[in-house]
């Protein structure tokens, strides 16, 4: 029994230094109550994620520590691209940069897809 709590325990603090390095999240202090738990939620989803990524790696053979790859999967950008028309309403469209060659690897052992429906920047900078 102690072993699984002191196991537990590491994990939990684990999951705290990836918080402050891995993610680049600074500290926060609330005043709220409210705003502490969502602080709290969202430290919590940046360590779900960051577990998930993990196993998504081992599982694709990648290795069970998914910094490098989260490292270079972060090079790929989005921008939003907001348009005003006439007649007053906008045109928003997000644009994703194309992913290079050994991103594209990554995305595809992983099983991931990035949207199909979204410009990459290559396209835009080809109708202009």
């Amino acid at each position: 029994m102690q072993n699984t709590f002191i196991r537990i325990l590491t994990e939990a603090e684990a999951a705290f230094r990836i918080h402050k390095s891995d993610l680049k999240i600074r500290p926060v202090w609330h005043q709220k109550t409210e705003r502490v738990q969502a602080h709290i939620l969202v430290c919590f989803l940046a360590y779900v994620v960051w577990k998930t990524l993990g196993r998504m790696c081992k599982a694709a053979g990648l290795g069970n520590e998914p910094r490098r790859v989260f490292e270079e999967l972060a090079k790929i950008k989005a921008v939003d691209v907001i348009l005003p028309t006439r007649c007053g309403h906008q045109i928003r469209r997000r644009c994703v940069s194309r992913p290079s060659d050994h991103q594209a690897i990554l995305l595809q052992r992983l099983g991931l897809n990035l949207p199909k429906n979204l410009l990459t920047t290559n396209k835009i900078l080809k109708k202009m």
